[in-house]
């Protein structure tokens, strides 16, 4: 007996299938076949041959490979019952429900002691396959692995890409070869980290950014992963995707993934971007009021740092809207004596010192200037030097004796009784203040993993949001030490990186748009010298920066020059005439034929206009500059391009008659996306922008 079920879009067909009751296979996953093609001819023309010095036949890549049906790789579920003793479950089918792009299928283990259920699911407008695993135990089990469904691995595949990073360099895209064996990847930090971000995008041979086939992956949990990416003796690939190996500490009945988010895409890794950064921001994303305008952003912290005087927080405000902010948040240093970082995490009470008359001064002069109040905090988080670690020290998570990071541990989120108290304390600031936005800070790995301390985290923020809806809460941990459609469930921005170095930052944030929509992510013009790098960058080049995404200020407006306001006034009225329609916009990375520019083009979702940044990151190779092909025009269409000379003036060496310099050109898409716009010659660390409209 064949049993066979099939998903599809107008993009892509899912078929998966099994015999003899067992796990079903994914037998293919590619561009979409015709209506015609029958599930069960699949299934068979997808079995293997055997030779000699192997099994009569090959077990199943199932969505759960059982190491019971001697599979011979990493196995979809390890599992140990109370007593310690391997559990090693023979799943056979129970039922299957099926709905219009969706599927739920369940399976009994042959002693009956175990319910496993896989949900697949596809967005037919975003592209996006969900699939979520969970298991169920008539008796306590300690659970070692659980993977998501499992998918494989494309065999035209030379390669996989995977990000990597640290603090002020997130998002850095590794290169691994597939070959026999596998690429194992595990977090064990006990929040997404900047180490590991739960991602992969496999190409097939000949794959670019804009062109080809490629699948993508990542995983919607905050508490820490693994990702297995393996290749099997016999030559089939498989990819695994779950929680962190022994996440969870005790002896349970029910377990669960997180959503694993797939994608097939037949035009580069573009279509793995374009799917993921419209299900992101249409499906996961609740915005407070959708119809709002994504506000321009002030962050406080790098011009006083702890250092908080309310005539210097008004004076900086006021500069501050006068660039054309529209949001003012007050960072870290306002509660308990907190003067530095070694102190008062927890004590979230508003400090009489620096506020006598409480926070109500700063807000109503910020709303006066027409701005809307936000403020920070870090609630996971304690410091031994602070009351309430000296009222409740057993709230902290870890032993007594625990490595601190930054002078702080962690408050045991698992704990009610520590719930409560963060909700009450939270609480009262939104009641008793006009406030609509959260910095939500994590500025610490766990002295252990633990899942509990992830879902007590998801269920104080789901609270957190039901009691104050419109409160929008921006996800921080240390810059991008927790980014996941886990947590952008429960937050609507994110804080990519705490370097606001804008070299950094344009390679950052070009990697990150594989996954991310420009409306999540918070990207803010920095000080005239960086304060994580040292390097001293021109204002339009920080400005250009920073407008790529959901823009905002991080510095001292004091230090500005005439120019330098200028420059940044102008570039913020850009960003704010423009926003209507880049917050829809699709980020497409451009394949740039010189390593030294690094370059994306945001378009309309209907096509009708771009903007296309050009960053210079490096000195080229060459001498003239090469032509940048473009993406996704209608070949046939004509498109007026025009440079913005705001964005850079041509350096005096530029000394040839390029016509970008003086007009705009009118030129058809298949010109701009097979020969490129040719811009004139720069600097390093300068950007480049230039607009097209269909005509």
């Amino acid at each position: 007996m064949i049993q066979c079920w099939r998903l599809q879009d107008d993009r892509q067909t899912l078929v998966l299938a099994a015999s003899r009751e067992h796990l079903p296979e994914v037998v293919y996953w590619g561009p979409r076949l015709p209506d015609g093609d029958d599930c069960e001819t699949l299934f068979a023309a997808n079995e293997l041959d055997v030779t000699g010095g192997m099994l009569d036949a090959n077990p199943e890549l199932s969505i759960c490979p059982e190491a019971t049906r001697t599979f011979p790789g990493q196995p979809g579920l390890i599992l140990r019952d109370k007593a310690g003793t391997p559990m090693l479950p023979k799943f056979c089918f129970h039922e299957a429900e099926e709905a219009e792009n969706s599927l739920i299928l369940t399976y009994l283990d042959e002693s009956h002691v175990l319910t496993y259920k896989a949900r697949f699911s596809i967005d037919p407008h975003t592209h996006v396959i969900e699939a979520q695993a969970s298991l169920h135990s008539d008796k306590p089990m300690h659970l070692h692995w659980l993977s998501a469904p499992v998918f494989p691995g494309p065999q035209l595949s030379d390669e996989m890409y995977d990000f990597a990073g640290r603090w002020c360099g997130e998002f850095q895209m590794n290169k691994t070869a597939w070959s026999p064996g596998m690429r194992y990847r595990e977090n064990r930090t006990g929040r997404t980290g900047h180490e590991h971000f739960p991602g992969l995008i496999v190409p097939c041979r000949g794959a670019t950014n804009a062109q080809g086939q490629a699948y993508g992956f990542h995983y919607g949990w905050s508490g820490g992963h693994r990702m297995v990416a393996e290749e099997l003796p016999d030559g089939r690939r498989q990819i695994q995707f779950g929680h962190a190996a022994r996440l969870e500490r005790e002896p349970m009945t029910e377990f669960k993934t997180a959503t694993l988010y797939a994608v097939f895409s037949n035009d580069g890794i573009n279509g793995c971007s374009v799917a993921f950064q419209r299900h992101l921001r249409d499906n996961i994303v609740e915005f407070p009021d959708p119809s709002r305008p994504r506000p321009v952003h002030y962050n406080c912290w790098e011009a006083v740092y702890f250092n908080h005087n309310l005539p210097e927080l008004m004076d900086i405000a006021e500069r501050a809207a006068n660039l054309g902010a529209e949001r003012f948040v007050l960072d870290d240093g306002w509660f308990g004596e907190r003067d530095d970082d070694t102190k008062s995490l927890s004590d979230w009470e508003v400090d009489p010192r620096k506020y006598p008359d409480g926070l109500d001064p700063l807000i109503n002069h910020v709303h006066s200037l027409g701005m809307t109040f936000g403020i920070w905090f870090e609630p996971e988080m304690i410091n031994p030097n602070s009351e309430i670690h000296r009222k409740h020290p057993d709230w902290a998570l870890g032993s007594e004796d625990q490595l601190l990071g930054r002078q702080q541990k962690a408050i045991n989120m698992a704990l009610p009784e520590v719930q409560e108290f963060l909700f009450e304390r939270i609480s009262k600031i939104l009641r008793d203040h006009p406030i609509d936005y959260i910095k939500w800070d994590h500025n610490r790995v766990l002295p252990m993993p633990d899942a509990a301390q992830t879902r007590g985290s998801y269920a104080l923020l789901d609270r957190l949001h039901d009691a104050f809806p419109g409160v929008e809460i921006e996800s921080c941990a240390s810059g991008g030490g927790r980014i996941d459609f886990g947590i952008m469930a429960r937050t609507q921005r994110i804080w990519l990186s705490d370097s606001n170095d804008a070299l950094e930052r344009l390679r950052i944030q070009h990697n990150a748009s594989i996954f991310l929509p420009m409306v999540v992510t918070g990207s803010h013009v920095g000080p005239r010298e960086c304060h994580t790098s040292g390097r001293i960058l021109d204002i339009n080049f920080r400005a250009w920066v920073a407008a790529q995404r959901h823009m905002g200020f991080e510095m001292d407006p004091r230090e500005l020059t005439d120019y330098e306001v200028h420059v940044l006034t102008e570039v913020t009225q850009w960003w704010k005439d423009n926003r209507h329609w880049l917050a829809r916009a699709d980020i497409l990375r451009l394949d740039s034929a010189d390593p030294a520019v690094i370059a994306e083009q945001q378009q309309a979702e209907d096509g009708s206009r771009f903007v296309v940044f050009a960053g210079k990151a490096d000195t080229s190779a060459q001498i003239a500059p090469r032509p940048l092909q473009l993406t996704r025009l209608d070949p046939g269409a004509r498109y007026r391009v025009e440079l913005r000379k705001s964005a850079v003036a041509p350096a005096a060496v530029s000394r040839g008659p390029q016509i970008l310099k003086t007009q705009p050109i009118e030129v058809s898409g298949q010109y701009l996306m097979n020969h490129g716009v040719t811009l004139p010659w720069s600097f390093p660390q300068t950007m480049w922008v230039f607009e097209g409209t269909k005509l």
